[in-house]
């Protein structure tokens, strides 16, 4: 079995809640929290209202791999827990749904990574991607 795709995925929070500083640090740690245990991130940044990542699943067991919806669910699943331990918020979080998009290429990886990079920068919360802090990178580009 050959490995699992990278996907360029983006998750929504419920209703455009706008997560604090606090609930995006959580959100974060979420997401990096299985990092090169059940998956890899290339690339990941909370924005107050949504999260982007690059990520490919690991191998669980056989040639099995993690699958995406187990993966999206954990992330989800627990910093819907945490967040109202940071933020005044009683509710859903999250959107269940998700856009995932498989990367086909060198190119499309790089495209995606830069979008990634630069939606902090032209949402106007940092001047470059490595001054917001909820942005995380596996190494430079």
């Amino acid at each position: 079995m050959s490995p699992p795709q990278v996907y360029f995925i983006t998750f929504n929070t419920w209703e455009k809640l706008e997560l604090t500083p606090a609930a995006r640090q959580v959100v974060l740690n979420a997401c990096k929290f299985f990092d090169r245990q059940r998956y890899q991130i290339f690339c990941l940044v909370v924005m107050p209202d949504h999260v982007h990542m690059l990520m490919q699943p690991l191998e669980k067991s056989d040639n099995k791999f993690w699958s995406l919806s187990s993966i999206l669910h954990s992330m989800k699943s627990y910093s819907s827990k945490q967040i109202p331990k940071v933020m005044k918020h009683i509710g859903t979080v999250w959107q269940d749904e998700r856009h995932d998009h498989i990367v086909r290429d060198e190119r499309e990886f790089q495209v995606f990574w830069e979008y990634i990079r630069q939606n902090p920068v032209k949402a106007g919360l940092s001047v470059t991607p490595e001054e917001y802090p909820f942005f995380w990178q596996m190494y430079e580009v």
